[in-house]
């Protein structure tokens, strides 16, 4: 990964994190992107740098038009331009359809899925500009797979996401740019007090390998999909859920 440059959103803890502190270790500059919390993106960046790597804070809203435009000139400026965009920034609520109001419906979708499109258009044109090839790497998850009850709008965005990955797969297969989703099933994180409580079911979900996933496992994948090894693996929805869900 020397010389690449990476932006990865949602970067300030659990798989986000994971996926930014991955590339930096094998030699990638990272633009660590949270939305709210910069105590935890500066901590990122301060470990990353502590290490001997390269890394700067790129605070923003992805869902925001104006943002995106903002971190790929930040990007431009600090390192060139960038040559894998990770688009991991999500909400995740626990609400039921019949009491789900239009305007939460939009909130996730426009983080999830608006957020890609935003950080698509802002970034894509700096990996054909650089003539190198690129990689694009959304973050879905496995609830769009298997349906899960108070998560239509999580669902409904994370598919969204995948269908995204497929066009941009092909469309932009010319500039030798890879486009893939990567859907991850159970995996231990710190939860976020805006996702609710965890529901009863977690603890008995139906995973062959009888455990939760680590972050590392996803950061890993990610590695993969975004390195030398992966550029013949485009327009992919790679699942990493411990067999919950089988292709």
């Amino acid at each position: 990964m020397q010389g690449k440059v990476a932006l990865v959103t949602g970067a300030g803890r659990n798989i986000g994190r994971a996926i930014a502190l991955t590339l930096a270790r094998d030699g990638a500059s990272v633009l660590v992107n949270g939305r709210a919390d910069k105590a935890a993106v500066d901590a990122v960046v301060a470990e990353i740098v502590a290490a001997g790597g390269k890394a700067v804070a790129a605070m923003g809203d992805v869902s925001d038009p104006q943002v995106p435009a903002r971190l790929a000139d930040q990007a431009a400026k600090a390192f060139g331009g960038v040559d894998i965009l990770v688009s991991n920034a999500g909400l995740r609520r626990q609400t039921s359809f019949l009491d789900m109001s239009f305007e939460e419906w939009r909130e996730i979708l426009s983080v999830a899925l608006d957020g890609a499109f935003l950080l698509g258009k802002a970034f894509i044109p700096q990996m054909v500009a650089k003539g190198q090839g690129g990689a694009f790497v959304a973050i879905s998850g496995v609830s769009t797979h298997v349906g899960t009850p108070n998560r239509c709008h999580v669902s409904a965005s994370k598919s969204g996401l995948e269908g995204l990955m497929r066009a941009l797969a092909v469309e932009l297969a010319p500039h030798r740019i890879t486009c893939n989703a990567l859907a991850p099933g159970a995996i231990e994180t710190a939860r976020a007090a805006s996702a609710g409580p965890a529901p009863a079911s977690r603890m008995n979900r139906p995973i062959p390998l009888k455990r939760f996933g680590t972050v590392d496992e996803i950061a890993a994948m990610v590695r993969l999909l975004v390195g030398p090894q992966g550029t013949f693996i485009t327009g992919q929805t790679i699942h990493v859920n411990g067999g919950e869900h089988l292709t």
